[in-house]
């Protein structure tokens, strides 16, 4: 199987799975019936399309006419999950948009409300015990990665500023600032003063 269509397969069975059950969720898909989006993930460099009718198909070639073209990073796609979110990503240049914006809002939240319930999914062949015993697991260890990490960088920052010196300390940079804003205003009184004594002098 080529393997465009192996991930246009993965990608649609997730999406339809995750809509499935979820009254809320069909009435999203509802709004977009009909259109079709363009998502573009730039790391990969390829485009899907994205066309709602019952039931979201996913396709890597489409011919026809799209609605709305979206191209962003990876580390992007969590915050597209968040509505209020893509008006700041397209600001800061972060989230390309092409078509109409309500479209792409609709799709944001259509994605907000497709939350896999790994629990329930893993109860089905493990049963409750085990399932809630291996998520909670999973979930104190993602924690403790998170911790680590924001540990690391707390550590490595300190020792960029304080021991190697290759970075100013925050009360480096404001001092600093300081003397450009001391420096600008005896520039701008020296201007001052001489700009009246070119007035004095006789033409």
């Amino acid at each position: 199987m080529p393997l465009d269509a192996l991930v246009t397969g993965a990608i649609e069975t997730s999406l339809n799975a995750l809509l499935k059950d979820n009254d809320e969720n069909q009435r999203r898909l509802t709004r977009l019936r009909g259109k079709v989006i363009g998502v573009t993930v730039n790391e990969f460099g390829k485009q899907l399309y994205f066309i709602f009718s019952q039931q979201i198909d996913v396709l890597a070639v489409f011919e026809g006419d799209v609605d709305c073209q979206l191209a962003f990073n990876l580390s992007v796609l969590p915050e597209l999950r968040q509505q209020a979110n893509l008006t700041q990503l397209i600001k800061a240049d972060k989230l390309a948009l092409d078509g109409d914006i309500q479209l792409a809002q609709q799709f944001s939240t259509l994605l907000s409300g497709l939350k896999p319930d790994i629990e329930e999914i893993l109860s089905q062949y493990t049963g409750d015990i085990v399932a809630h015993t291996l998520v909670s697991g999973m979930k104190r260890s993602a924690n403790l990665v998170r911790h680590g990490l924001a540990r690391r960088q707390r550590d490595l920052a300190e020792v960029i500023t304080e021991e190697w010196r290759l970075a100013p300390q925050a009360l480096e940079i404001a001092h600093f600032a300081d003397q450009v804003d001391d420096l600008k205003t005896d520039v701008a009184r020296c201007e001052a003063r001489l700009n009246r004594l070119l007035e004095r002098q006789p033409a």
